[in-house]
């Protein structure tokens, strides 16, 4: 299994440029090219969208990398869809508002001085305050676990909130891409989808199987927005679709923890063996 994750983009040098929703596409196909056929992927939340792109691509030029399954989990594919709290604070603005209140330059402490950046921090108290008296309330039941004796939910109190805060300054010129063309424009489902200026055909996608999961409580991806690839992807087999809403689980739910763990994990495990053959 390969993991692919980001750098740090307060620690990237001005030197090595400009990142954009194309810089990440390429990076997806230069990954599948290096790892060589068969190789199976696999996209939690954000990713979902370049994932589908890159297979798009590399279907039309007959690509012999092209991966035999695409797994989407919790993705933004067609943000309209059960809009939750995320997409209607995105959709209510315009791109000059993002650009003009979240963006800002890495201070000269750091590698990436001069960078413009979509900060961590800020990322992080906007999801904070989305659910900020669920955030309060769990940390009341943290101290009384605590002071009842119960190691076994404080340390799961403490997983949970060691990987939900670790987060980082994502490239600026990237998320106002994503912004743009996810949220406000939603150039997928509507077709208009570019790369490099050239028109993306999600139909190009034949071989790859394609499998979406949703969690039933998700207040970041609302309820069929990940499932919307199943239909955009009209020349992939009905045969080769697969669909799973997993009941009692909100957004980290669907990646994380015992739901994931006994339900979720071993059904992509089933699809990916189905479909590797």
């Amino acid at each position: 299994m390969y993991v692919t994750d980001w750098q740090n983009a307060r620690d990237v040098p001005l030197s090595e440029g400009e990142f954009h929703f194309d810089d990440y596409v390429d990076y997806l196909v230069e990954f599948l090219e290096m790892l060589g056929p068969d190789t199976h992927t696999i996209a939690v939340c954000q990713p979902c969208v370049p994932l589908m792109v890159a297979v798009a691509l590399m279907s039309e030029q007959g690509n012999a990398a092209t991966p035999p399954t695409m797994t989407l989990m919790g993705g933004p594919i067609d943000t309209r869809i059960n809009p939750t709290e995320v997409n209607d604070y995105t959709s209510g603005k315009d791109l000059e508002w993002f650009e003009s209140n979240v963006i800002c330059t890495v201070p000269d402490r750091f590698a990436g001085e001069g960078q413009l950046v979509y900060p961590g921090f800020v990322q992080l108290s906007g999801f904070l305050s989305m659910n900020f008296d669920s955030h309060v309330q769990k940390h009341f039941k943290f101290f009384n676990d605590l002071i009842i004796g119960d190691g076994d939910n404080a340390e799961a109190h403490r997983k949970f909130y060691n990987e939900y805060l670790a987060v980082m300054d994502l490239p600026a010129h990237y998320y106002l891409d994503t912004i743009r063309k996810v949220f406000l424009e939603h150039k997928l489902p509507d077709g208009t989808m570019t790369y490099r200026g050239k028109p993306v055909d999600i139909k190009a996608i034949r071989n790859t199987a394609i499998m979406t999961i949703e969690g039933e409580l998700d207040d970041i991806t609302g309820r069929g927005q990940t499932s919307a690839a199943l239909d955009l992807c009209s020349s992939v087999p009905k045969s080769k679709k697969r669909h799973l809403e997993q009941k009692g689980v909100g957004h980290y739910g669907i990646f994380n923890g015992r739901r994931y763990r006994e339900n979720i994990a071993p059904k992509i495990k089933d699809f990916i063996q189905k479909f590797g053959e």
